[in-house]
């Protein structure tokens, strides 16, 4: 084993050990500090577990590593087994990846709160992982035309992930106005994509740009992170809780809303020919302050009571855009309307925190 390789190895270790402690330790403060929030209207959407598995992923990569140096130390790299080692580690690594961006709110939506294809792409991950395997058996270290066979099913599944990992990241950060943040991480996931280009192509065959590409694309992936992390938990500190939120239903298209926590006392919002959101909002509060728990909800999908989800984001977009928040006190859809699972939304604001003036509620109720 060359010191370059072994330097490359060790660094790899240590930097995706500490990555991974380091996300764990914020992860296990979140939960100690936010659990009320993160419990609420019991939403297994929580950003927390996207938290958990990155650091999953990244504890994998460890493990990767160790693999790595144990069969560059004991001269075994040439091997079947040792392909079938990487290959399994990266198939556990994607799997990981995937389930961390169904966690995150900016992900693609087919990803993003949508368990049928999080699944049909999982089973995806696991039947290319079997492909390799079975490559790697029958094939070997076979190469045709500069091209090594038995890389190509994980490289192009590691593309795609990549892509949808650059996309998540970028509106991410883009949405939490972290727009260089945001450049640095589409720039570390290519470079990521980059690295894996060297283990289908022969022909890319300089181990210092190689190794070196591989570090700067992983160190820089573990501080993108940790800046998520950290953005992550200012958003949970700056959701207002429910017990401090009230509305006023007031007149047709008229509400007063307080939420200390945002600096809204009080105000009145005229959503004038908006009667649409005006409507949802109303029905929304109907049914949490004078429904039974078990129907506070209301269904929202192409076959539910609301048929989109843009039709809750447009009310707060409104509500945002009557007021001219300033951008740190903007409202943002969770803070008004909680996901609790099946398609199912219901009002963050307490019942006891609506108030709807009474003919109002009776014309409303015609």
């Amino acid at each position: 084993m060359s010191e370059l390789t072994q330097f490359h190895n060790l660094l790899h270790i240590c930097i995706s050990f500490i990555g991974a402690i380091l996300l764990l330790a914020i992860y296990y403060n979140i939960r100690k500090r936010f659990r009320q929030v993160l419990e609420e209207g019991d939403n297994s959407k929580r950003v927390d577990k996207g938290l958990l598995h990155l650091s999953f992923g990244m504890l994998i990569w460890v493990v990767s590593g160790v693999w790595a140096y144990l069969a560059a130390y004991l001269n075994f790299t040439e091997l079947g087994v040792y392909q079938i080692g990487i290959n399994i580690l990266s198939t556990i690594n994607n799997l990981f990846w995937l389930l961390a961006l169904f966690y995150v709110y900016d992900a693609p939506k087919f990803i993003y709160q949508n368990e049928k294809n999080v699944k049909i792409i999982g089973v995806i991950i696991v039947v290319v992982a079997s492909l390799t395997i079975l490559l790697s058996l029958f094939v070997g270290n076979e190469v045709y035309f500069g091209i090594k066979t038995i890389a190509v099913p994980d490289v192009l599944l590691t593309t795609f992930l990549c892509y949808l990992m650059a996309v998540s990241f970028f509106r991410t950060f883009m949405h939490r106005d972290l727009k260089l943040v945001a450049i640095i991480s589409v720039i570390a996931i290519f470079l990521l994509f980059l690295s894996q280009l060297y283990d289908v192509f022969i022909g890319l065959d300089n181990d210092f740009v190689n190794h070196m590409i591989r570090i700067v694309a992983k160190t820089s992936l573990v501080s993108v992170f940790l800046v998520l992390a950290t953005s992550w938990v200012i958003q949970l500190a700056n959701t207002p809780k429910p017990n401090e939120i009230r509305i006023k239903f007031l007149d047709w298209s008229l509400i007063q809303l307080s939420v200390p926590s945002k600096g809204i006392y009080d105000q009145k919002v005229d959503f004038g020919s908006k009667t649409t959101q005006y409507k949802n909002l109303l029905n929304f509060a109907c049914k949490r302050k004078f429904s039974e728990a078990s129907k506070q909800s209301i269904v929202v999908n192409s076959g539910g009571e609301i048929k989109s989800q843009t039709y809750l984001t447009r009310i707060v977009d409104n509500i945002n855009s009557i007021l001219q928040l300033k951008e740190n006190d903007r409202l943002e859809r969770k803070d008004l309307i909680t996901f609790i699972g099946e398609s199912k939304y219901r009002l963050r604001v307490l019942p006891e925190h609506i108030f709807i003036d009474k003919a109002l509620l009776d014309e409303f109720n015609r």
